[in-house]
């Protein structure tokens, strides 16, 4: 229990190391000599560095957690420490150098998201669920992100240091050491998968001895056991080529497969290129005219006001299909993109009216984000738990950089050009949903 309160609480982490710098991100880099789109490459750059990070991690975790979480501590100590130092150095793209070394530290999204549905600890029923309270955190680290960073703005702390800019870095770097020091002390890796293991019968008395690893204690140990068999035995199911594997994925499977990863671009996409543009968005338009303190507070109070419903998505997830939640969630936030449209084309955007776009998007994609690793999960084989687990969380940073981008460039390129594209976006998955609904259908919980 305790080790999956620390999974779950580093996910947390992970969200608010994400968008502490939103709101004040702008005006950081604008101070160093950069712009709004360079601030949204530098909100958006870590998940491509995540993405390629995941390459080494994968081929030496050996399935477990402990070590991808030593990883994770350390580059994100080190990322928001550089960003911090940025303003003393006043070097441009030293934040950005410390964005891409947090981006190694959200690596560990991708193991947040395994371990909540990894077939040794967690049973079918209990995927959706944990996968909702993934997406409680999310919402968590959607509001207190940027409301700290613009408290931490607002406050100021006149110090070369130590300031409005520089103070989401500090601060997080501190949470981050006594983190590590409670991972260290209560997390508990689940038992290691011998990686050698020969069964052999007995019978021949002159066979050589062979090598099999027991785990102790999460150690490895070699020690010889001796056969009495000729060394011929049958192929084991694990050591299925990965071509035979495939093989065993119907076409139908595949089709869910493109659909979850599709959606789980599209959703951070979305959430990704609203929370960037909004603080720019604020700042550019006449009758807003925002600061960064008032532009987190903005996106803070859409993630908290929301956040009773996402509660209630837990709750709900125990009962109604993955398929549904999805629907709901994606029409709830496709109306808030038709709103948003409709306002610009009339001229009539003020606080309420873009709170209103901004609250049913937050919430819709929010909760359609609950169910496309858990949905694949309860389809796939167990043994596919790891892929699936990277191809959502490859479609995730897609989306998250990919959208932090589009997002620093909505003004420039037009706000209901920004928003169409997001439309025509969610239409794509509409038609793929539509199409394969039969096939989305699983198991509740």
């Amino acid at each position: 229990m305790a080790s999956l309160v620390i999974m779950i609480s580093m996910n947390l982490l992970l969200q608010l190391s994400f968008f502490i710098i939103v709101s004040s991100s702008n005006k950081y880099a604008e101070y160093l000599g950069g712009n709004a789109t360079f601030s949204g490459v530098v909100i958006g750059i870590p998940t491509a560095f995540a993405g390629l990070s995941l390459i080494p991690l994968t081929k030496y975790d050996k399935g477990m957690y402990k070590m991808p979480f030593h990883v994770s501590c350390c580059f994100a100590i080190l990322g928001h420490v550089a960003y911090a130092l940025a303003f003393r150095a006043n070097f441009l793209y030293l934040i950005l150098i410390g964005r891409c070394l947090n981006g190694v530290a959200f690596s560990m999204f991708m193991y947040c998201k395994r371990y909540c549905t990894d077939p040794q600890i967690v049973g079918i029923r209990r995927r959706t669920t944990l996968a909702s309270w993934l997406v409680i955190c999310q919402g968590m680290g959607i509001s207190l992100g940027p409301f700290l960073g613009g408290v931490l703005y607002k406050v100021g702390f006149s110090n070369s240091t130590f300031n409005g800019y520089t103070s989401p870095g500090w601060v997080m770097a501190g949470i981050y050491v006594g983190f590590w020091v409670l991972v260290t002390k209560y997390f508990e890796d689940i038992p290691q998968t011998p990686t050698i293991a020969e069964l052999q019968p007995a019978g021949d008395l002159n066979a050589p001895p062979i090598v099999s690893l027991e785990v102790k204690g999460g150690d490895t140990m070699a020690s010889p056991k001796y056969s009495s068999a000729p060394t011929t035995r049958p192929a084991s199911p694990v050591n299925e080529s990965l071509r035979a594997q495939l093989s065993l994925i119907t076409r139908s499977q595949w089709g869910v497969i493109a659909c979850m990863c599709w959606f789980s671009m599209l959703c951070f996409f979305i959430l990704g290129s609203w929370e960037v543009n909004l603080p720019v968005f604020g700042a550019a338009a006449e009758n807003f005219h925002w600061s960064p303190f008032t532009a987190g507070n903005f996106i803070a109070l859409g993630g908290i006001t929301s956040f009773p419903f996402l509660l209630f998505n837990l709750l709900a997830a125990r009962r109604i299909q993955d398929r549904k939640i999805l629907a709901f969630g994606t029409s709830l936030g496709l109306a808030g993109l038709v709103i948003f449209l409709s306002i610009l084309r009339t001229g009539k955007v003020n606080y309420g009216s873009l709170f209103v776009c901004w609250w049913t998007v937050a919430l819709g994609f929010n909760i359609a984000t609950t169910v496309t690793l858990s949905l694949l999960s309860k389809q796939l084989p167990p043994e596919w738990n790891s892929r699936t687990s990277m191809a959502i969380q490859y479609s995730n940073y897609t989306g998250r950089v990919t959208g932090a981008v589009w997002g620093g460039s909505g003004v420039s390129v037009g706000m209901l050009n920004f928003v169409g594209l997001e439309i025509a976006m969610v239409g794509i998955g509409a038609i793929l949903f539509t199409t394969l609904w039969r096939d989305l259908k699983a198991k509740t919980g």
